[in-house]
């Protein structure tokens, strides 16, 4: 597998508190990768880097071969580099076809990209129906369910047909069934080519997913590799499990 992004030397300050400190990741192409800590560890903070929200001091980023430094985050976004919320954040006027077809023709009619309306009508459902929304597709927001708010968020995300998708805490507040719908469709998602780096607490489903983990203390970098020789790291358990 070719590194579809790689994160060199990357840091981070907020006035005199170190963010992050020196983070080098690299993401194969079709990776499935869970990144991991403790709340205030650094993860949404790279995460922010990584998607252009946040600018970093030093270090660099390359997506796709291409150096991202100083590129804005819907340029970014252009590129294939996709991220979903913790908290959803739909247009809640609109109903949930044309929460999709925002992004859709934000992203990839920008890329070039032209479609016919009917074309992006069918694809609009076509994502609905892959996150099990079709039949909700001219419903607003308000009427969804708490799992459902996480499909719609994977589906904008989706809209934008990434290359990389970092799922942010897709999980978090649901059942145990509606855990499993979300992997379940994270799974479907990364078997159809799209490389994942998923960012949860719920270690269960953090092991069930990931091909590989990376654990982030207080803005470093403390292990990196399979979960399993991840988890018996005696730094991680002594920072992030013992916690």
């Amino acid at each position: 597998m070719s590194e579809l992004l790689e994160v060199n030397n990357l840091s981070k300050r907020f006035g005199g508190f170190v963010a992050l400190e020196n983070i080098s990741l690299s993401v194969p192409a079709g990776e499935r990768l869970g990144l991991i800590g403790p709340n205030g560890s650094g993860k949404s903070t790279l995460v922010n880097c990584i998607c252009g929200t946040l600018r970093n001091e030093q270090g660099s980023v390359r997506f796709n071969g291409r150096p991202l430094d100083r590129l804005p985050a819907h340029r970014r976004t252009h590129l294939g580099l996709a991220r979903s919320f913790q908290l959803p954040r739909p247009f809640v006027s609109m109903s949930l076809v044309d929460n999709v077809r925002i992004p859709l023709l934000y992203t990839v009619e920008a890329r070039g990209t032209h479609h016919a309306t009917t074309q992006i009508e069918d694809h609009c459902h076509g994502l609905l129906r892959q996150v099990g929304l079709e039949a909700k597709a001219r419903q607003l927001p308000r009427d969804l369910t708490q799992v459902e708010m996480r499909k719609l968020e994977l589906a904008r995300a989706m809209a934008a047909e990434p290359k990389l998708l970092i799922a942010d805490e897709a999980m978090a507040g649901l059942t145990h069934s509606e855990i499993e719908d979300i992997l379940a469709l994270l799974l479907r998602l990364n078997e159809q080519g799209v490389t994942i780096i998923l960012i949860e607490h719920i270690m269960s489903a953090v092991m069930s997913f990931s091909r590989r983990l990376v654990v982030l203390v207080s803005g470093r970098k403390i292990a990196d590799g399979r979960p399993e020789d991840v988890m018996r790291d005696p730094e991680v358990e002594r920072a992030y499990l013992g916690q």
